[in-house]
């Protein structure tokens, strides 16, 4: 039997409330669990001590026998220093442009890259013609 530690919600609609279970990883998320070894109320402040309630020695207990945490348990177990910190996982690519809109993107930067060469360029030649103009007047006088 596979065990997790995982949240079965309550509450009413728009006013979530967390029963935190030791649950077979079959059963319905809010369906029959072994035991309930904690809560969590979101609608609580971040800095309330009964926002988030555990009985750390269960849940130690749980682990022991093999039970796994969810990703949101896990976390909530990492602050209460009852297990590591999980990874955050990294973020996916989504958030990016597509590819024609990186292709536009990346030409306009080689655009851009190429004016600002050519603008050193113009910048560079009349300051290497100057001191050359003066030297031949030097040598007229």
């Amino acid at each position: 039997m596979a065990l997790k530690i995982r949240l079965a919600r309550g509450g009413a609609k728009k006013r979530p409330y967390y029963r935190i279970v030791v649950a077979d990883s079959r059963m319905p998320r809010d369906g029959r669990y072994i035991e309930r070894v904690g809560v969590y109320n979101p609608m609580l402040g971040k800095d309330d001590p009964k926002r988030i309630e555990l009985v750390e020695e269960r849940i130690r207990h749980w682990i022991s026998v093999g039970a796994k945490p969810s990703d949101r348990v896990a976390r909530f177990l990492g602050r209460a220093e009852i297990m590591a910190t999980p990874a955050i996982p990294t973020q996916t690519k989504q958030h990016l442009p597509k590819a024609k809109a990186q292709e536009r993107l990346k030409e306009a930067e080689e655009a851009a890259a190429a004016a600002k060469e050519a603008a050193e360029a113009e910048a560079a030649a009349p300051a290497e013609e100057a001191p050359v103009e003066e030297a031949a007047e030097e040598k007229a006088e």
